[in-house]
């Protein structure tokens, strides 16, 4: 028999998904459908931390470029976090032009950060 510790507590996970969805604007339906699952299916991995199969687990975190390693490692700090990944999505999808943008927002920041430690 197993111990009850031994089983591990999705709650975070579907918080995660619900989270990088919202962000996405995408709806619970549409996500459902992308990946063949039950509306209420998703409502319960999301709100409840329902287990999802190993399959519907990996459809998830591939369609919102979830990092599994703060789930399974949460005392490490993964090499690409959840946030990045998505980030890295989200520039994927850029031009030129726009990542010229995005480049000087960033050494913006980057400058800004550098004069706050002096």
């Amino acid at each position: 028999m197993r111990n009850k510790d031994e089983i591990y507590d999705f709650r975070a996970f579907g918080q995660a998904i619900k989270e990088a969805r919202n962000k996405q604007g995408m709806t619970r339906e549409k996500a459902a459908g992308i990946i063949d699952i039950d509306p209420r299916y998703l409502t319960n991995i999301e709100n409840k931390g329902q287990h999802p199969s190993l399959q519907i687990f990996y459809k998830l975190v591939t369609l919102f470029n979830i990092s599994v390693d703060q789930f399974f490692y949460p005392n490490t700090t993964p090499v690409r976090s959840t946030r990045r990944r998505q980030l890295d999505n989200m520039l994927d999808n850029l031009d030129d032009n726009d990542l010229i943008i995005v480049e000087a927002t960033v050494n913006g920041i980057t400058k800004e950060k550098g004069n706050a430690e002096i």
